[in-house]
């Protein structure tokens, strides 16, 4: 008998504690020493339980990465916010409990995400990472996202610069 321990599966009312500590897990170890630790703790501080059960009651297109019964990470995906021709689909947020990194999961996170996009008629993907978050930009670049465009995002009183990967 065989049994899949890990999957990726829609969002549900149930995930929302466990994606609450993924999210803030996800985020200290992605952000600490780049954001500055107040705003960070801010962030994490305003994403808890109670936010995601609201985002989840909203329905927002959300994948988690089941392991064994429990969230452990998470994507959400969309039509591309910045309206950048011709990329018309957009992963905004991609991330996994540190325990499950490394292993190739994220891979899977994101090709579904894409295939969902794809699915939607949303052709092109961006997604948006911190320059300062190797990992991030490492993960990307390995995917095969290519640089087109930065900004600057802000956080309390210092502008941190972002670089948007797509695929066509």
């Amino acid at each position: 008998m065989e049994t899949d321990v890990v999957h990726i599966r829609p969002a549900r009312a149930k995930d929302a504690s466990a994606l609450a500590d993924v999210y803030a897990e996800a985020w200290r170890g992605a952000y600490r020493g780049i954001i500055p630790h107040l705003s960070l703790e801010r962030m994490i501080a305003r994403r808890g339980e109670r936010w995601w059960k609201a985002a989840l009651a909203d329905r927002r297109p959300l994948l988690v990465l089941d392991f064994d019964g429990a969230a452990s990470g998470y994507v959400t995906y969309g039509r591309c916010r910045s309206g950048r021709a011709p990329f018309q689909g957009e992963i905004f947020e991609l991330y996994l409990h540190p325990v499950y990194q490394g292993l190739g999961l994220g891979e899977k996170l994101f090709e579904r995400a894409r295939q969902r996009l794809f699915d939607l008629r949303l052709r092109g993907l961006m997604v948006w990472a911190l320059t300062d978050n190797d990992s991030a930009c490492a993960f990307y670049l390995s995917l095969g996202g290519k640089p087109v465009a930065e900004g600057a995002e802000r956080f309390g009183d210092i502008s941190l610069r972002k670089v948007a990967f797509a695929w066509s």
